[in-house]
């Protein structure tokens, strides 16, 4: 699976991903966060930004708050300045570097490809308006928090990433146990993430690993029995035949 907003996930191999690692709304997130804890002389460093990301909204906000128990704003009056602030700044949010060719490249190859976002389809659907042309290459495979609402806690827990590979038709089960085959199937999945959360939801899927994260989270990442198979700077560093797809056409 190519995914985030979103992840993305790709299979055989399939892609999944998820919104932040295709485009960079995570500095939006950083810049509205701050300027509301900022108000309150705190901010959202890289240790704590770490455990949020992946994480449905109001489970990220709620824990975020309870980081800072001396501030004057509750859960809904966050929420609410906060979706107003990404609302005037999603119309600003661009491809990250190499994104745009890696999915030209996987289409171009009928490589199936997902996006399995933690973000609300409303949400979705905001930050991605200024790019319908580009998210328009996953056909509608786009797996936001709406679709597996009651079903998951978020990441880390694997089942977004499993609902995903469903909706590109791929018999993977829907728990972290599995049968034999749906273990092999399980293993063309290919997931490209950038949060740490992310990554272990992956390999608790039973699927390949890139991880493309800001070089801020490689100074905190806790040691984790789930670890990448692969870790990039940028999606630009992916080499498709590594992972027995076709190569890029040189230029």
């Amino acid at each position: 699976m190519v995914c985030r907003t979103s992840n993305l996930l790709e299979y055989s191999r399939q892609e999944a991903s998820s919104t932040g690692l295709l485009i960079d709304t995570e500095r939006v997130y950083t810049e509205v966060t701050n300027d509301i804890l900022g108000r309150y002389g705190k901010i959202m460093t890289w240790d704590i930004k770490a455990q949020l990301m992946g994480k449905p909204q109001i489970e990220s906000v709620t824990h975020l708050l309870s980081l800072f128990p001396g501030i004057d704003i509750t859960i809904d009056q966050y929420l609410t300045e906060s979706q107003e602030k990404l609302d005037a700044n999603w119309p600003t949010v661009q491809l990250l570097p190499g994104v745009q060719r890696l999915i030209q490249h996987l289409v171009k190859h009928n490589v199936p490809i997902v996006v399995a976002t933690a973000s609300s389809r409303r949400n979705f659907v905001r930050k991605s308006e200024n790019l319908k042309e580009f998210f328009d290459y996953f056909q509608g495979n786009i797996v936001c928090a709406d679709d597996v609402a009651g079903k998951t806690t978020g990441k880390p827990d694997p089942y977004i990433f499993l609902h995903a590979a469903g909706v590109l038709g791929k018999a993977v089960g829907i728990t972290e146990q599995c049968t034999e085959a749906e273990a092999v199937e399980r293993g063309k999945g290919l997931v490209f993430e950038d949060a740490v959360y992310g990554v272990q939801a992956g390999k608790r899927a039973g699927m390949s690993v890139v991880w493309v994260p800001d070089e801020r989270l490689l100074d905190i990442a806790s040691p984790s029995p789930y670890v990448p198979d692969e870790t990039l700077t940028s999606i630009e560093h992916f080499m498709p035949e590594k992972w027995g797809l076709p190569p890029y056409d040189t230029q």
